[in-house]
């Protein structure tokens, strides 16, 4: 069954020995951020952790802070409630083997068909949890008025802009197709009642941005933070135009997604979540946002982003505000990407048949590396499945691209460097690319665009300018592997 509110989903943290709870009062102010970076570089990402007792500005929060709720492959597999995420993408594959498709946007076109048979698009309900409690925010504040200075924002590293909310799942609507989208765009805190609204000009939130810039019209926006961590896990996932994140969401918890009309403006939302910021974005007002220590693990530059203006905030009487940090990896978006990958590799294989197995390695933050691992036939394969890769969508990022033989593990690092370190003569085996790079990317000469650079590390075929017999791998017979497994059991 669905989780029915955050809560529940860290009540089954907490069963399953996954869930530190600490009571004492611990700071938003670098604190939390500092406990929570030490456990996420525990082996296997530690525990998620709930904080009691926050305290902001020197006062107790009424509103606890849990951090690290996703972050490993266990939680990961908790909050999507599954044995193993690949148990997701083996039901992604069976819609697509239903029909096979013939190209990359007829199986979208399939996978999304798929969803909306296997479990209904999104219902609305009159009224829901997360309107327990409403406070309308007028032109000015009142004595018992909730704003965002009485909720548990944490501040991440020490020479950020300020405080962020770096869970948020922000709800824009194309104002001419309606089509909703569900982003993550951090949120600094400039005061009380305004925040930035970090849409990179790449993203869907932007994009529907400049559609009411245009037309001369105020943006209404809403921001769920907590409820069913899938809502988060959606809308972190690399999914195409056309696929609603909420209806992707509802897929994977196998139960449609109550939404409920927000108080002060005209955007639907998830009727269970925790927390519900209610505001717009005002056409041609623009504010400096940032230093922000980000998943780079560098503080981005303060640069011009829109400002987001409150107008309520509803939420659960027993409300928990979700918090994550970013930094030097490992952190918690490792996890949450790497199912991301696991879950969508059926959809990468449909379009590129020759690829095995893929990841996106922690020290590559997210998406500067990627590992592929195909089945090579024929000569430059290797070269033709980067270039797909970088085709596609979010994939246009990957700064850097390995491709191995089948029999290279990708998950293991050390064994991919050995084949690139082996395998290649950098001046055949490589290329470089122009194309659109991540905005957070302080390294291109110019922001937004850059090179890419592709490995060839497979082994080599006639036709590639190879001239000699390809050596053969080092590899002990089975029947002396089984001798000594026999010995060494003789003497535990």
């Amino acid at each position: 069954m669905a989780y029915r509110s955050f809560r529940k989903f860290l009540d089954a943290l907490d069963e399953a020995g996954e869930l530190k709870r600490v009571a004492l009062p611990v700071d938003t102010d670098l604190l939390i951020a500092e406990w929570a970076d030490r456990e996420m570089k525990s082996p296997g990402g530690g525990k998620a952790l709930l904080f009691e007792q926050p305290i902001v500005d020197g006062k107790k929060s009424e509103f606890p802070v849990a951090i690290n709720t996703m972050g490993s492959r266990r939680r990961i597999a908790l909050a999507l409630q599954v044995a193993d995420v690949g148990d997701v993408a083996q039901e992604i594959q069976l819609i697509l083997k239903a029909k096979p498709p013939t190209d990359l946007r007829e199986g979208w076109s399939l996978l999304k068909q798929g969803i909306h048979l296997l479990h209904a698009r999104p219902k609305h309900v009159k009224e829901g949890a997360c309107q327990e409690v409403v406070h309308e925010i007028g032109e000015r504040p009142t004595p018992n008025e909730i704003t965002l200075s009485d909720l548990p924002i944490i501040k991440c590293w020490p020479k950020d802009g300020g405080r962020f909310i770096t869970l948020p799942n922000v709800h824009t609507r194309d104002p001419e197709t309606g089509a909703r989208n569900v982003g993550i765009y951090r949120m600094q805190i400039y005061d009380e009642r305004t925040t930035g609204m970090h849409w990179q000009i790449q993203k869907v939130g932007a994009r529907h941005g400049k559609r009411y810039y245009e037309r001369g019209e105020r943006m209404p926006v809403a921001v769920t933070l907590g409820g069913d961590p899938i809502y988060t896990f959606a809308a972190t996932a690399p999914l195409p135009d056309g696929l609603d994140e909420l209806l992707f969401a509802g897929f994977l918890r196998r139960k449609s997604i109550e939404l409920v009309r927000c108080k002060t403006i005209d955007v639907d939302v998830p009727a269970d979540v925790d927390f519900v910021l209610e505001g717009y974005v005002q056409p041609g007002e623009m504010r400096p946002e940032g230093p922000f220590g980000d998943h780079t693990g560098f503080y981005t530059a303060i640069e011009d982003y829109p400002v987001f203006h409150l107008t309520a905030i509803t939420h659960r009487r027993d409300a928990v505000y979700p918090a994550t940090i970013v930094g030097i990896p490992p952190m918690e978006d490792y996890y949450i990407g790497d199912a991301c990958v696991r879950i969508f590799l059926p959809v990468f294989k449909m379009n590129f048949p020759e690829i095995v197995d893929m990841t996106l390695p922690p020290e590559g933050v997210f998406h500067n590396l990627v590992f592929v691992s195909i089945r090579k036939q024929y000569p430059y394969q290797a070269f033709k499945v980067m270039h797909g890769l970088w085709g596609m969508g979010q994939m246009m990022f990957s700064k850097y691209i390995v491709a191995v033989d089948e029999d290279c593990d990708v998950h293991n690092t050390s064994e991919v460097l050995f084949r690139l370190c082996a395998n290649t003569d950098p001046a055949r085996d490589t290329t470089i690319i122009k194309n659109p790079s991540d905005s957070l990317d302080h390294a291109p000469t110019n922001q937004n665009v850059g090179s890419h650079m592709g490995f060839d590390a497979t082994r080599k075929l006639p036709g590639e300018n190879y001239h000699r017999p390809w050596p053969e791998l080092l590899k002990m017979t089975e029947e002396a592997q089984a001798l000594v497994d026999a010995l060494q059991a003789q003497m535990r």
